[in-house]
């Protein structure tokens, strides 16, 4: 690991935010460029041959047997849900700290979102919280959400969700290419579903998303339903279809990136890991811990005096950002389809003290430097 630079030594330093789009693409602009040139040439836009070979590379990479690509990462929890069979009438449990995406999803199944609470240390899923949900609401589908590029604790929650029969969606959209015990983040549930915004670990140029699964039946089910329903063409049999498809565009572009992930995420394990080295100690910050198999999607560390760090930051010109200000159940459109609203202590304290720090492969390590000194001067 690089040393840190040294005390009071200026350095230029323009962040643009907590990710930064223009310096991860501008490498890859006449990649890119000519990836976009062969889609338009080839005059095959949706569901064609692009789409099929980035399933197949996806599915490879995630270490399961199939990938259906769709519009984007809501919609692959959605279809995800309908495809295990969840709909009308119908309880999913989920946490509420992870930007209401899981929520929404669920309401657009039809079903009622029920919010368990998460481990102070991680922000993930707390799996004895699990098993307090699960004595009092039953639900039909648990939503395990890998958060920050942190995966939650799988095994312990398939444990309690396989004793109640319960299947299991993976929400990877912050954990392209995690690992725990050997397997990849979307391989342990049921299905696993991705989001590929542009910001993402892996992210298009433009929306995407896919579903992930080892069960044949699952990912015949997602794709009837990411396209009206149809068992065949102009034959919509599935109840609950819809239109949702990645287009070829984003699929190409998906697979030239592909190849440099695990790079990309090394970088961002790098810049995580020494945040957290040289910020251990700092007045009024609490630190994330990085594991290996962690690919740090965002940096998030804990501050009481929230709006003062940021402050404090801002006038040196660093960005941040929330993620996220508020539990779902306190979002005005969900809490309008909810029968109650509860009430959970650390998903409560996390959405008031987390803050999120720069952290994007290219950012340098002069600016790791300069982040971790401003932070450091915070009192």
């Amino acid at each position: 690991m690089p040393a840190a630079r040294p005390m009071g030594e200026t350095v230029a330093v323009k962040i643009a935010g907590v990710n930064d789009l223009r310096r991860h693409l501008a490498p890859l602009d006449a990649e890119l460029t000519g990836v976009a040139a062969r889609v338009i040439a080839s005059a095959w836009l949706v569901l064609g041959r692009e789409v099929g070979e980035f399933e197949q590379r996806f599915a490879a990479y995630c270490g399961v047997a199939h990938c259906v690509g769709v519009a984007n990462g809501t919609d692959a929890i959605e279809l995800g849900l309908k495809a295990l069979g969840v709909g009308p009438g119908m309880r999913v449990a989920t946490v509420a700290n992870a930007g209401a995406y899981g929520s929404t999803a669920i309401l657009a199944a039809g079903a009622t979102p029920v919010y368990v609470d998460i481990d102070p240390r991680t922000c993930l899923m707390s799996p004895a919280a699990l098993v307090a949900t699960l004595a009092h609401a039953r639900p039909h589908a648990v939503i395990a959400t890998h958060l920050y590029g942190a995966m939650a604790d799988m095994a312990a929650i398939l444990a309690v969700a396989d004793e109640a029969r319960i299947p299991v969606i993976e929400d990877c959209a912050q954990a392209h290419g995690a690992s725990r015990g050997g397997g990849k983040a979307g391989s342990f549930g049921a299905l696993g579903t991705f989001s590929f915004y542009p910001t993402k670990n892996l992210g298009a140029l433009g929306d995407g998303g896919a579903i992930v699964t080892d069960s044949s039946d699952l990912a015949t089910r997602a794709r009837q339903l990411r396209q009206y329903g149809w068992t065949r063409r102009y034959h919509a049999e599935v109840p609950a279809g819809r239109n949702s498809r990645l287009d070829e565009l984003q699929a190409a572009v998906l697979s030239a990136l592909l190849p440099r992930l695990d790079a990309w995420n090394a970088r961002r394990r790098e810049i995580a890991a020494r945040y957290t080295t040289e910020l251990a100690g700092s007045c009024g910050v609490v630190a994330p811990r990085v594991e290996d198999g962690d690919v740090a999607h965002l940096y998030v560390v804990r501050a009481r005096d929230r709006d003062r760090l940021r402050e404090h930051l801002r006038a040196s010109g660093i960005p941040t950002d929330v993620h996220f200000p508020l539990p779902d159940y306190r979002q005005p459109g969900i809490a309008a389809c909810l029968p109650g609203a509860p009430h959970l202590e650390e998903t409560e304290r996390a959405c008031a003290e987390v803050v999120t720090l720069p952290c994007f492969p290219e950012l340098t390590d002069d600016e790791v430097a300069f982040v971790v000194e401003r932070v450091q001067a915070w009192r």
